[in-house]
């Protein structure tokens, strides 16, 4: 029997504390399946074909992983239809945790069968947020520490278009 997961998130850009989360997840169920959000009302750095290339490249070594982009609908729907027995969440601190709380609240009131799965990653990872992380690399700094080569690579070549476009 399949003890499938999704792991939803923006992943803008995809960090190493998404990395610790999934790799935990992985001790847990068989499959886990990264789900990208393409959230219009988000304003992103990457395009939603560059991130998931980049989540792609930082997971290829995984084989139990697959990555797959959620255009539109909503999640406990697509949990569904993919008879996912979990959804995946990584929390670095309260403030995350009540409000993935109450969302996977409303999930299970949609979909009662999927349990959200709460997991905290590693302590070194517990201030890293993409959004910080994408404000210090798009500034210059360095964020090596925090995400994946091919993801730092990505992101030094959006702060030169950027820059370059200015």
């Amino acid at each position: 029997m399949s003890n499938r997961a999704i792991y939803p998130g923006t992943f803008d850009p995809f960090t190493n504390g998404h990395l610790d989360v999934l790799e935990r997840a992985l001790n847990i169920f068989n499959k886990v399946e990264v789900v990208l959000a393409d959230n219009s009302q988000k304003h992103t750095l990457f395009t939603v074909d560059e991130r998931l290339e980049m989540v792609r490249e930082v997971v290829k070594e995984l084989p139990a992983v697959s990555v797959h982009v959620l255009h539109d609908g909503l999640l406990a729907d697509y949990a569904r239809q993919q008879g996912a027995k979990a959804i995946v969440r990584g929390v670095r601190q309260v403030k995350d945790f009540e409000y993935e709380f109450q969302i996977s609240l409303l999930n299970r009131h949609l979909y009662p069968e999927v349990t959200t799965v709460f997991l905290m990653p590693n302590v070194k990872y517990t201030y890293v947020a993409s959004s910080i992380i994408r404000e210090v690399a798009m500034l210059g700094g360095d964020v090596s520490k925090f995400v994946h080569p091919y993801v730092l690579e990505k992101l030094v070549e959006k702060r030169a278009a950027h820059l370059g476009g200015s």
